[in-house]
């Protein structure tokens, strides 16, 4: 009898603690409030700061950084079989607003980005010491190409921001 108990009891004790424990962890209406008239008060000081630092910085040059949301995954083919497997994540570095435009063209991005990555392994780029920097330079160079083509002349980089190789 008191086997067929304990698993109650224990389920009763373990809800009587979860109830008990978010009743004390649990803000007060009180500080919420208070928490939210301060985040408000520093979102307005934050938007005045860098609108008077836009200004002062009107001549510069302010970029935005957009990332591929997935890595590029690229065979190596030597002798008609897969030697290694190279994975790259890449990111463009733009002028501030095109996120949307970015974002939208991403697939054919991609598509565009995947062809000149077949194309530097099919002529032996990802071979030997494929992160030397004229090696990199060429292909971040063909990348770039493919990135103007699509998003128009507000890109002005693009950023590898990790590369691998893995042998089979």
């Amino acid at each position: 009898m008191i086997r067929m108990l304990l698993p109650i009891v224990f389920l009763l004790v373990g809800l009587a603690g979860g109830i008990g424990a978010s009743l004390l962890l649990t803000p007060s209406t009180e500080s919420t409030e208070q928490t939210k008239a301060e985040a408000e008060t520093e979102y307005v000081q934050d938007s005045k700061s860098k609108t008077s630092k836009e200004a002062k910085n009107k001549g510069s040059d302010a970029y935005e950084y957009l990332k591929l949301t997935k890595q590029f995954v690229v065979p190596v083919v030597a002798d008609d079989e897969i030697t290694a497997l190279v994975t790259m994540s890449l990111s463009l570095e733009t002028n501030p607003g095109i996120t949307e435009v970015f974002y939208d063209m991403e697939p054919k991005l991609r598509d565009g980005f995947l062809q000149v990555l077949f194309d530097h392994a099919n002529t032996g780029g990802f071979d030997g010491a494929f992160t030397t920097s004229d090696n990199l330079l060429t292909l971040r160079r063909s990348l770039l190409e493919v990135a103007r083509k699509e998003l128009g002349q507000d890109v002005s980089a693009v950023l590898i921001m990790s590369v691998s190789r893995q042998d089979t």
